[in-house]
């Protein structure tokens, strides 16, 4: 493909053009990220939406710094185990500009701040009617006293170089001598303060429904006061002093996805129909 034709115009949207060499690049992209190949249409269709998104923010001031951008393509990238360098050497191997993916990252941020402050209101999700659609999904077992509020506070034997494996066995040795003579949270906080190289974090508080299942049964099954078994961490060996475990009904698993699956429908819903009228109100000319 010559570099005339690559770059000549496709689409001009509010006066900014789409060009064959965007069609190619997001095209890519796409293929890149769900392994599925679409239409040169749909793919026209995504980057006209993502003009029309991006105009829509300046008319309400809502301009993505290049550091916002970065720093989502930087979380992109630690999704995947890859630092910023390494994810853009990935999509440069693959024939990707970095700047097609920061393109639609800038598009995303901008039509996500659009859409929850302008439409905050239509966007709530009542306890009201997570209840009554919790009801009517047959129950929630988490009702039975199964859900409960975890107050805990974190500790860590630091372990300078954590990839080696020695330090890390006797830090773990420690750890365990140290579980066995906790028995409360003060004890806890007594004992670390005063341990070689430890840390005490601040105490956190969540529910059931902010913690994955995993740690949930981890925490259920220790005793309150005492400490979860040692994990290997990149700071060193972490244990969670369990200092009190209470039941609510207030906010359970089963409520939080409910609830989480309610507003993304209402997300869903307010997003398409906001952009189907900023559509209409561009001017969109096909060359």
């Amino acid at each position: 493909m010559t570099l005339a034709h690559a770059q000549s115009i496709v689409v001009m949207v509010n006066g900014d053009p789409i060009t064959d060499y965007d069609i190619e690049q997001r095209t890519k992209l796409n293929f890149l990220s769900t392994r599925k190949q679409q239409s040169r249409q749909e793919i026209i269709n995504e980057l006209i939406d993502d003009k029309v998104k991006i105009k829509e923010g300046k008319k309400f001031g809502v301009e993505p710094s290049a550091s916002d951008i970065d720093q989502s393509y930087a979380g992109m990238g630690s999704r995947m185990r890859l630092n910023a360098d390494q994810l853009t050497k990935s999509l440069e191997s693959q024939g990707v500009r970095p700047e097609t993916l920061k393109s639609r990252i800038k598009a995303e941020i901008v039509w996500t701040s659009l859409v929850r402050g302008r439409y905050k209101e239509r966007l709530i999700v009542s306890d009201k009617d997570v209840a009554a659609a919790v009801a009517a999904a047959g129950g929630d077992t988490d009702q039975q006293g199964q859900a409960f509020e975890y107050k805990m506070q974190p500790v860590v034997l630091i372990v300078a170089n954590s990839s080696n494996q020695g330090a890390m066995e006797i830090r773990q040795k420690e750890a365990e001598a140290l579980r066995a003579r906790v028995q409360s949270c003060a004890d806890a906080s007594n004992i670390f303060r005063t341990t070689a190289n430890a840390v005490i974090k601040e105490i956190v508080v969540k529910t059931s429904a902010d913690i994955p299942p995993n740690l949930r049964k981890l925490l259920d099954d220790t005793p309150i006061g005492h400490l979860t078994p040692p994990e290997a961490t990149k700071q060193g060996i972490q244990m969670v002093a369990l200092c009190a475990r209470t039941p609510t009904t207030i906010d359970t698993p089963k409520k939080r996805e409910i609830k989480e699956q309610m507003y993304a429908k209402k997300y869903e819903a307010t997003s398409k129909a906001y952009l189907q009228e900023v559509r209409k109100a561009a001017m969109i000319e096909y060359r």
